[in-house]
């Protein structure tokens, strides 16, 4: 048998050098977060006079009385060509962010949801289509569920409990549809304000529905035209959903692939992919929101004709129109958006052709 005084002498000599390293270690990660931090602080400073740089150029450009229209159109390409590269390559992530907002405050509290990284960026927007497609399968389920049940189970009439769980659902629903598009706007992503808004308006009307008294016999059928027409228009939107999901991660794949090409050569390659399908798109946009009007106004319209009276309808159906001229308008400022950057990237072919 050994000594055991050396054996203790040997254990402790171990457990001393693990401190040693273990505080060496620390010294080397405290210096690393350091140099990196102020190396990003640098970055961070030089991204924010880069881009300050070039809108004074702009401006310039623009005030300058002598300047040939087509070399001023040249030099507003080339500095387009320059933001695309801040605004979509990995300089991105030491741009100041967009606010969070109230509303990832309210749930989330004081916390950075900003991802440093572009392909982390990217994945959060693959796993944002990817909660869009699941959920558009059951946009469509769910309301096919109630009206097959209504007519063979239920005796053509719907039961409250049942209407309140399918408005609760939506609820879950567009509350995390408007968190995650919040943390993809704070990372960088181009969603119009006004998607976002209208998900807040989506909420604020399944939370009036879930106070909304489903009436039924005598008569029930006529009592509940207004949450039959909202289902069948439901199934549509699921319809025009699974669509649009279909069209962005097209658009998602394009970038992917073109890894960290300007956003004026990923723009290119989308819009020959997919022009036929985005005009078909559009018209399902379109009609979808004009049914969506006409959903809201005939909810209006059953409440002043006195058939349902309860102040849920007159609400629900002024959000539906609401959400309904809201849509319209911005699908219009942004299929008008894309044709003003196809006509950019002609000119842009031309002067370099």
């Amino acid at each position: 048998m050994g000594d055991p005084s050396s054996a203790e002498d040997v254990l402790a000599a171990e457990a001393a050098r693990a401190v040693e390293e273990a505080r060496a270690l620390q010294e080397t990660a405290a210096a690393l977060i350091s140099r990196a931090w102020n190396e990003e602080q640098s970055l961070r400073q030089r991204a924010s006079v880069l881009e300050s740089g070039i809108k004074k150029i702009e401006s310039s450009i623009r005030c300058a009385p002598n300047i040939d229209h087509g070399e001023a159109e040249k030099l507003e390409e080339e500095l387009y060509r320059a933001r695309c590269v801040i605004r979509d390559g990995d300089v991105a992530s030491f741009l100041p962010s967009k606010s969070h907002g109230r509303f990832l405050k309210m749930f989330l509290g004081p916390i950075n949801v900003r991802a440093m990284r572009k392909d982390v960026q990217l994945k959060m927007k693959e796993e944002y289509n990817n909660y869009r497609d699941r959920t558009a399968f059951l946009f469509i389920l769910f309301p096919c569920i109630l009206l097959y049940l209504r007519s063979w189970i239920w005796d053509g009439c719907f039961p409250a409990l049942a209407v309140q769980l399918y408005q609760a659902w939506l609820l879950f629903l567009y509350t995390s549809l408007a968190l995650r598009e919040n943390i993809l706007r704070v990372n960088g992503s181009d969603i119009r304000p006004w998607w976002i808004y209208h998900h807040y308006c989506a909420m604020l009307m399944a939370l009036i529905s879930l106070t909304w008294e489903i009436k039924g016999q005598p008569n029930c059928s006529h009592k509940q035209e207004g949450v039959i027409l909202f289902l069948r228009w439901a199934i549509f939107q699921g319809l025009v959903m699974i669509l649009q999901n279909i069209y962005q991660r097209k658009r998602l794949y394009t970038r992917i692939a073109l890894g960290k090409a300007k956003r004026m050569d990923v723009v290119s390659g989308e819009t020959s992919g997919v022009k036929g399908q985005l005009k078909f798109l559009s018209f399902a946009l379109f009609f979808l929101q004009i049914s969506e009007a006409c959903v809201g106004l005939l909810l209006l319209k059953t409440a002043v004709a006195g058939v349902v009276s309860e102040w849920q309808v007159v609400a629900c159906g002024i959000l539906l129109v609401v959400m309904a001229v809201g849509n319209f308008v911005n699908t219009v400022q942004t299929l008008m958006a894309k044709s003003r950057f196809k006509q950019r990237m002609r000119r842009t072919r031309n002067h370099q052709g």
